[in-house]
């Protein structure tokens, strides 16, 4: 897709902008990659993730989330009465980012929609829960409950710089 650029008018001439059109560099090399690349598996077992969500208003929402690799995909525990739930039902289409905490110039960005399932018996969360230690009952209130989010890549983009 060509970049639109608007050149600045030369000193003392026009005032009219003008638009060309330039190429951008071609990002195809991993357009295609939607499988987990073994360099940057170890990453599937972080501790954290942030998760990227569209909210209402058409703005990005960053939240830190426990994720778990579970059975090939990427899932997570999300309780329904958080905002994240909100803009995914809403809009689908997310980013996790993994990001290597002891080397943050490399990271693992997994672009994606996302699938939502009823986890009212708490099966998954208990699987998460497992993972961290934790019970994830205790962060939700009366009356509220869990869902399963998967994340079915729609482009995996591994990164490590220097």
């Amino acid at each position: 897709m060509p970049l639109l650029v608007a050149e600045q008018p030369p000193a003392g001439g026009q005032t009219n902008a003008r638009i060309t059109r330039r190429r951008t560099p071609s990002l195809d090399k991993n357009a295609a990659m939607t499988t987990f690349p073994e360099s940057h598996s170890d990453l599937l077992n972080a501790q954290v993730a942030t998760l990227a969500t569209i909210d209402g208003d058409g703005f990005p929402q960053l939240t830190e989330v426990w994720f778990l690799l579970d059975e090939g995909e990427l899932k997570l525990s999300l309780n329904t009465s958080r905002s994240k739930t909100t803009n995914l039902t809403s809009r689908p289409q997310c980013s996790l980012l993994i990001l290597d905490l002891a080397n943050p110039y490399r990271y693992l960005e997994i672009r994606g929609t996302a699938r939502i399932a009823p986890d009212d018996d708490y099966t998954f969360a208990t699987k998460v829960g497992i993972k961290y230690n934790a019970d994830l009952k205790v962060h939700d209130q009366p009356g509220e409950s869990r869902v399963v989010v998967t994340i079915d890549p729609v482009k995996i983009h591994p990164v490590a710089m220097g």
